[in-house]
């Protein structure tokens, strides 16, 4: 019997310290794992829009001999998302959003500020469970609706992480189609155009500043290179994304 209990005891030991490490790091895109030329991850699904006309192409592709994401996009809008629908992602865990991207050009006719520049070489960005006990009325009815339409639910909110061609690196802007999506320009212009640029973000910090309010679980992490409003052409990469703990 003793023997048995202390089996028990470091079955239940090493679950929590298992538990402890899986949420030290969330690999949101393992990207690197798969191989070139090959089917995209299977947990990365299509987001794709009703008022795109064409759709964003994403392959697997070799860069100095790592597998990395490519998107290129000609007048066309459509992002890859891997939802968290089947593990909740708690912020106050796993802060930190970490990536790498590279873009061989910027968008001319790009502006944050209007619906008809609203275009980006690249993007990451951060999706967030809707409540309803959050919500207020007229946000319950809003998002009743598209649940009838579509049959999920919206997220509650957005934080769009941006590389564009004008607006400074930390320029904060609500979407120009929405309130409930928050653009942190995190990339600016054309001197880093062509290098693979690292960037680390604490969401969850990012969310309460845009929002003022604690942030819902996550429920998706996105990419995205469009060119559906200014009708030009982008070509992106994208390197490993993760989510981990303050260190």
């Amino acid at each position: 019997m003793k023997r048995a209990a202390r089996l028990a005891s470091l079955c239940v030991l090493a679950l929590v310290a298992w538990s402890a490490i899986a949420q030290e790091s969330i690999q949101a895109g393992n990207f690197s794992r798969f191989a070139a030329g090959g089917a995209l991850p299977p947990l990365w699904t299509p987001l794709t829009f009703r008022n795109a006309e064409a759709r964003t192409r994403y392959s697997l592709v070799t860069d100095a001999g790592v597998t990395v994401l490519k998107a290129e996009s000609s007048r066309a809008a459509s992002g890859l998302i891997r939802r968290f629908d089947d593990r909740p992602v708690d912020l106050r865990q796993t802060p930190i959003l970490r990536w790498r991207w590279k873009v061989a050009n910027l968008i001319k006719g790009a502006d944050i500020a209007t619906k008809d520049g609203d275009d980006y070489p690249a993007r990451v960005y951060v999706t967030f469970r809707y409540d309803p006990e959050r919500a207020g009325t007229g946000m319950r009815v809003q998002y009743g609706v598209a649940r009838a339409l579509y049959g999920e639910y919206p997220p509650h909110a957005g934080i769009n992480y941006v590389w564009d061609a004008r607006a400074p690196a930390g320029t904060m802007v609500r979407n120009a189609y929405t309130s409930r999506a928050m653009m942190f320009v995190v990339e600016s212009g054309a001197r880093r155009v062509g290098e693979w640029v690292e960037v680390e973000r604490n969401v969850y910090e990012d969310y309460k500043s845009a929002f003022k309010e604690e942030p819902p679980p996550v429920s998706g992490v996105a990419v995205m290179t469009d060119t559906d409003q200014t009708g030009e052409t982008a070509v992106a990469f994208y390197g490993d994304i993760e989510l981990r703990a303050l260190r």
